[in-house]
């Protein structure tokens, strides 16, 4: 093992035997001969060990310890002494010296002196590199994570617990006192158990009040902490605010609903599932299915469950704006960049700085726009049409498709690295056809929507309509729908949407023909129908045949109809 060594001594003859000997084994060599150029050298270049002599002419060797102390430098320092009195070596000792030789210095001495310190600055190097490592871990970790001894003394936290808990630096040392309070002190009580029985612990979505006394909902892990010999120390506790996950999916369980979208089916859920799982987490994220959907509502929502939900959200259509503004709209451009840049402006991206940016039909860019944001994906900068000057970009991307991106990358429309640059998570939106379970719930948030928005008293559809709805495909998916169901509302002077309200291209698609309401309602079929699609709900099924409750409950009887875990059934 070789290293870079300074050799401070005001005697020539000894810097020069010195020199001699250590580059003989290999070493690189730097002498000086005096304290102000020592302090010269060490500020500038990195040594792996220091020989010093104790009395210099301009100071001592125990002034230039306690500088390299004072800078926090690692580098050995070894004493080198005429005099080895014991007053100066237990100084020297006392300030951190490394080791200590006297003179006349042997060959010998020198070189295992020196083996010994580059020995114990690698195995220090390394120390300080693992330390750093996990500040940095421990510092970049959302949850909150502090260890305890097997006395309950707080021993260290990350900043995550100073802000759930209101820890400060004064508590390390004193007993844990500010862990989230719940009303039977269960965190206190896991923690306790934790450190008798050097078990791991786990305790999921408690209802608590952090120290800033808002209530959440905290899951807790507790783990032992071993010595070398397997024994316990102490433990590590992990606390994960659990609050929002836990809202939204009360929310999604009550509602079939997630934000603005509608669906409790299971193709549904499959959507919502990693939208809570994105919440936190600020990656890339392709939105893909058919025009319709609803891709612009899963990127709202994907904003507003996360920690971004106050920052902006900037949407771009890429196939409504022109190729020759697309670039200055995303990235803005300086004035005289172009004809008609009569001032700096700012682009899409410095908008949505510190929160989301929405490209909506991905697909459209051109090869340059492409380019440049693969790099704003990558190396997260740009540069301002018309700029040299770089400008970083802090923003979350999202984008949606309705194309299938593969076949345009293999036609060279769509760069390839930008295509699986784009695609870390892929969120697929499922056609309407695929989940006709959702439509009684679409129609009864589009009853309400438009009954506000036209101010109506209209309660559902009825039940020829509804079987319609349930039948028909859907090509343009929830906005076909919507826009059909506003259609109705516009027409409509009932309670009760019927064929004659629906748009004339609707009903040629669908391929339905008109007939009596009170007909149809009359029928057992019907009947079943509407009750199998309102979940057995007697008022809403009412509705949609276009009947009163107590009508509906006569026909109940008289056809025989009971509901069983599948469902309604007919009994004759």
């Amino acid at each position: 093992m070789t290293g870079k060594i300074l050799i401070l001594d005001d005697e020539e003859s000894i810097r020069f035997t010195l020199s001699r000997f250590l580059r003989a084994a290999g070493h690189a060599v730097v002498t000086v001969s005096s304290c102000g150029d020592a302090l010269a050298k060490i500020s500038g270049d990195g040594f792996d060990v220091v020989f010093a002599d104790i009395i210099l002419e301009d100071g001592t060797g125990i002034d230039i310890l306690r500088e390299i102390k004072a800078r926090g430098l690692g580098c050995p320092v070894i004493m080198i002494t005429g005099d080895p009195g014991i007053e100066t070596v237990t100084e020297a000792i006392h300030l951190g010296a490394f080791d200590y030789i006297p003179k006349p210095v042997k060959q010998e001495a020198l070189l295992n002196a020196t083996r010994l310190a580059l020995s114990y600055k690698a195995a220090n190097d390394e120390k300080e590199r693992y330390r750093s490592n996990l500040e940095a871990i421990f510092r970049s970790v959302r949850e909150a994570i502090l260890s305890v001894n097997n006395e309950s003394v707080l021993i260290e936290f990350n900043e995550a617990a100073s802000e759930m808990c209101g820890f400060s630096q004064a508590d390390i040392g004193n007993p844990v006192s500010l862990l989230p309070r719940t009303t039977d002190n269960r965190f206190e009580t896991i923690l306790a158990e934790a450190l008798t029985s050097g078990q791991p612990r786990e305790e999921d979505r408690v209802e608590c009040s952090a120290a800033s006394g808002v209530r959440k909902v905290v899951s807790a892990r507790i783990y032992p902490l071993l010595n070398t010999q397997g024994q316990s120390t102490g433990v590590v506790m992990m606390l994960r605010d659990d609050t929002h996950v836990s809202n939204l999916e009360m929310k999604l369980r009550e509602y079939g609903q997630f934000h603005r979208i509608i669906g409790k089916s299971e193709p549904m859920q499959k959507v919502y599932a990693p939208i809570k799982t994105l919440a936190g987490v600020q990656t890339t994220v392709l939105i893909t299915g058919e025009s319709g959907t609803g891709k612009e509502l899963v990127a709202e929502a994907l904003h507003m469950a996360g920690d971004l939900s106050d920052k902006p959200l900037v949407k771009v259509n890429c196939s409504a704006l022109p190729e020759s503004l697309l670039e200055s709209e995303l990235f803005g451009h300086v004035k005289g960049a172009f004809t008609g840049a009569i001032k700096d402006s700012e682009g899409r991206f410095q908008k949505a700085n510190g929160g989301t940016i929405f490209f909506d039909e991905i697909g459209d860019l051109s090869p340059m726009v492409q380019l440049k944001l693969l790099r704003v994906l990558e190396e997260r900068e740009f540069e301002r049409v018309g700029s040299s000057a770089t400008v970083k970009a802090n923003v979350r991307v999202i984008a949606a498709t309705n194309k299938n991106l593969l076949e345009q990358v293999s036609q060279g429309i769509l760069r390839e690295d930008l295509y699986y640059r784009l695609k870390v998570v892929e969120i697929k939106l499922p056609p309407l056809r695929t989940r006709t379970e959702d439509i009684p719930l679409l129609v009864d948030h589009f009853c309400e929507r438009f009954n506000v928005k036209f101010k109506k008293n209209i309660k559902s559809v009825s039940s020829d309509v509804f079987q319609a709805f349930l039948k028909y495909s859907w090509p343009g998916n929830v906005r076909e729908l919507e826009h059909t169901m506003e259609h109705a509302f516009v027409l409509c002077n009932k309670s009760v949407i019927t064929y004659d309200d629906l748009p004339t291209d609707f009903m040629k698609l669908a391929g339905v023909r008109r007939s009596r309401p009170e007909a149809q309602s009359d029928d057992a079929g019907a009947v079943l129908a509407a009750l199998n699609n309102t979940d057995w709900n007697k008022a809403k099924a009412a509705r949609l045949l276009g009947i009163d409750r107590v009508t509906l409950y006569r026909k109940i009887k008289r056809y025989g109809l009971v509901r069983e875990a599948s469902g309604a059934k007919l009994l004759r």
